[in-house]
């Protein structure tokens, strides 16, 4: 076998520009399927970080009304709901896929949120517990957090996000200042930031709808204060942090089903629903996958071609070297030991070619990148898949010169001239 491969590379580097000829065709299939693959893969990751963000693996797990989260600013709070007690919180906990769970409130208030004259309109409001922020991966960027006291004695106290900060002072130090809620003073203790700053990449205005729902920032206060600003008590929602992205789904689906288990509202419609993030970012990157998948058959033919071109090349070598081939036979030389000669050679041929493909396909995916702006993420797997392929084209495709080379007949392959 060593022999074997040693007299390919022989013969590969003896026939140079013929060889890379020879190759050619597999080198170009290669490298734009590794191309292709690249950007699919950058592409796919790039959605699933714009919706579920750097790392986060938070899911919210809601209150729904058939299709829709349940609106508590224009529907009464529905009988049958129990708030979510300590006990229950701990049996999501104990969830093999949850790394932490946290409760909170939250209402989108177009006009309740005031600093002096200076609204922030859409912004959400959230009524949060000691845990939310860790579960949120949320840092005090300046000043402090929400202190036991705070929950305690129901203080008028809030957190605003850079977003909310910005839209209400406007460039002002927030920190001690005080903006209203539904009329009510609330005093800015402290500024929160994500640990891991993400920015989603926005290519359309669907991108924008659907990635940019928190522009206009958040305001955080306790959880004990909210039943001040809505004048009542309702049922909480919760977010679960999954031990990894790809727990997400398993997470929301098996806390909704604890909770639902809790509830007894006479409408059946109005249930918890995980918001499935991972979910939306598989049928988003679906949409594309037909035309991807069209775009590698394209591809795979240059390797069919590629595979002509070495089955050509080799029943050339074959003719060239028919007395060589004669000569081996006359000293005793087996069919299987010609055969093994020629396929070997035939899929080193385009082992090498595939080889070079995956080079040119990773420098392709890159330059492709820096032109378009679009992601690209190497798939080892697919590189190591390309190069395998690669060697099976030479095997079958070099497997009738090599048939051809077996069955010569010495005598005759001796008096070619």
């Amino acid at each position: 076998m060593f022999e074997n491969i040693r007299l390919s590379f022989q013969g590969i580097w003896s026939h140079k520009m013929r060889s890379f000829l020879t190759m050619l065709g597999i080198i170009i299939g290669i490298a734009a399927i590794i191309a292709i693959v690249s950007t699919i893969q950058g592409t796919n990751r790039q959605i699933e970080q714009n919706l579920i963000g750097s790392g986060n693996n938070t899911v919210d797990v809601q209150i729904y009304q058939g299709d829709y989260t349940y609106d508590f600013s224009y529907n009464p709070v529905p009988d049958g709901i129990p708030m979510i007690t300590e006990s229950v919180l701990k049996e999501i906990t104990d969830l093999e896929e949850v790394e932490a769970a946290s409760l909170y409130l939250s209402r989108q208030d177009y006009d309740g949120v005031y600093h002096k004259n200076t609204s922030l309109s859409g912004g959400h409001v959230m009524g949060i517990d000691s845990n939310y922020l860790s579960t949120c991966n949320l840092v005090i960027q300046r000043g402090r957090g929400f202190a036991e006291k705070d929950y305690k004695n129901s203080q008028k106290v809030a957190l605003l996000d850079k977003n909310s900060a910005s839209a209400l002072f406007d460039g002002e130090d927030p920190i001690g200042k005080t903006i209203e809620i539904r009329q009510e003073p609330f005093v800015i203790v402290g500024i929160v930031t994500e640990s891991e700053e993400f920015e989603p990449v926005i290519n359309s205005i669907e991108d924008y709808y659907t990635y940019s729902q928190d522009e206009s920032g958040k305001v955080y206060v306790p959880d004990a204060v909210w039943p001040i600003i809505y004048q009542y008590d309702e049922p909480q929602q919760l977010v679960v942090k999954a031990t990894s992205t790809t727990d997400m789904t398993n997470a929301g689906k098996k806390s909704a089903d604890i909770l639902n288990g809790y509830v007894s509202v006479s409408d059946d419609t109005i249930r918890y629903k995980s918001e499935d993030l991972l979910e939306q970012a598989k049928e988003i990157q679906q949409l594309s996958q037909s035309t991807n998948n069209m775009l590698i058959w394209i591809a795979g033919i240059s390797l069919i071609v590629g595979g002509i071109g070495v089955m050509n090349i080799m029943l050339v070598s074959v003719t060239e070297r028919t007395s060589e081939i004669g000569l081996k036979k006359a000293i005793g030389a087996r069919k299987s030991i010609i055969l093994g000669q020629f396929l070997t050679e035939a899929a080193v041929l385009t082992s090498l070619g595939g080889l070079i493909g995956v080079a040119v396909g990773i420098v392709l995916a890159e330059v492709i990148s820096r032109l378009s702006e679009m992601p690209v993420e190497i798939s080892v797997p697919a590189a190591i898949i390309a190069v395998l392929f690669s060697m099976v084209i030479g095997i079958v495709f070099g497997l009738l010169p090599s048939y051809k080379a077996a069955n010569l007949d010495p005598i005759e392959a001796l008096r070619h001239e």
